[in-house]
């Protein structure tokens, strides 16, 4: 068989584009768009559209970009647009209204192997927990978010050197092509897919929200999870450390790339080596911070920073 499912896309930034793309180059037909309004954006605050938005206009694709999911004037357009199947990459949670409308439901592609890390940041709370394997999963949608039956999954290494930036530029590939690999099952075997019931337990490891207040370094963890800490929040949001000199001014910074290192000195204490390199003591060793970005200036290397600003490491510390 190969049918043709008629489908309605809904995302958001640019790791949904890849798999809207994919689709579009399937079999099956994109028939409408759905992502968020567009939003006012740096200083001017000009009205910026979502990656997905300015793709699909690209494509001439017809975009809907409803304020409340449940507003009957957008389901009408959605029933318009007599969709088969619905497609969700990284978007909103769906009323029922709307992820059971069409004939086979919605489904979503989630940056894990589910059921491990549900929730808005997958990639970043596998990195940050020191997983050596994530990967993505197609399910279902239904009333309780990540939970729907599973579809396939597909998996990839995360290694010693990966932070959050590399992990979802090859997930975001992955995905795409197991979506397309889903929706083309479904095409198949309608109904008759094989699916998979989520296992419900307490020890699951989740992924929620995070917050500014999340992204800040404990320096008395050990080097090995701070380490994994600041890869698993580069590039963004990214993690940040405050420095405070022995005369109360203080200074906050971002640390996007950073080695550790072993030993054992006080947490907190900072080291400079001959001026271009920058060491912050862990509890059982230190983090040399490579890339950072010091409040209202630029992300630099840090032998940089030291020559535009020369710490002295007996009058300043990092705080925890």
């Amino acid at each position: 068989m190969n049918k043709s499912l008629r489908i309605v896309f809904m995302g958001t930034p640019d790791f949904a584009v890849a798999t809207l793309d994919a689709l579009l180059k399937s079999r099956h037909k994109v028939v409408g768009v759905v992502t968020v309004p567009d939003k006012p954006a740096n200083r001017g605050l000009k009205l910026q559209a979502s990656a997905v938005k300015e793709f699909a206009v690209k494509h001439n694709l017809p975009v809907l970009q409803p304020e409340k999911l449940k507003n009957e004037e957008f389901i009408a357009e959605l029933k318009k647009l007599q969709p088969d199947l619905q497609v969700v990459v990284a978007f909103r949670m769906l009323p029922e209204m709307v992820w059971a409308l069409p004939e086979y439901g919605t489904i979503n592609l989630h940056a894990s192997l589910l059921p491990q890390y549900r929730g808005a940041a997958p990639i970043n709370w596998a990195i940050i927990n020191g997983e050596n394997e994530t990967g993505i999963t197609t399910f279902f949608l239904s009333h309780q978010i990540d939970t729907g039956d599973m579809l396939m999954q597909e998996s990839i290494p995360i290694t010693e050197d990966d932070d959050a930036g590399t992990v979802h530029d090859k997930l975001m590939a992955l995905g795409a092509e197991l979506v397309v690999k889903t929706v083309d099952a479904i095409a198949d075997k309608g109904h008759n897919i094989e699916k998979q019931a989520q296992p419900h337990s307490s020890e699951l490891s989740p992924a929620p929200k995070i917050f500014r207040e999340t992204c800040k370094i404990d320096w008395y963890r050990p080097s090995e999870e701070v380490y994994n800490f600041i890869r698993g929040l580069n590039p963004y949001p990214g993690a940040w450390t405050e420095l405070e000199s022995v005369t109360g001014e203080k200074l906050i910074v971002k640390v996007f790339k950073a080695a550790k290192h072993a030993g054992t000195i006080d947490a907190g204490r900072l080291f400079v080596n001959d001026k271009n390199q920058l060491f912050v003591n862990c509890r059982n060793g230190s983090i040399e911070i490579l890339e950072l970005q010091a409040e209202g200036r630029k992300r630099m290397k840090t032998s940089d920073f030291l020559r535009g600003f020369p710490l002295d490491p007996s009058k300043w510390k990092a705080t925890f």
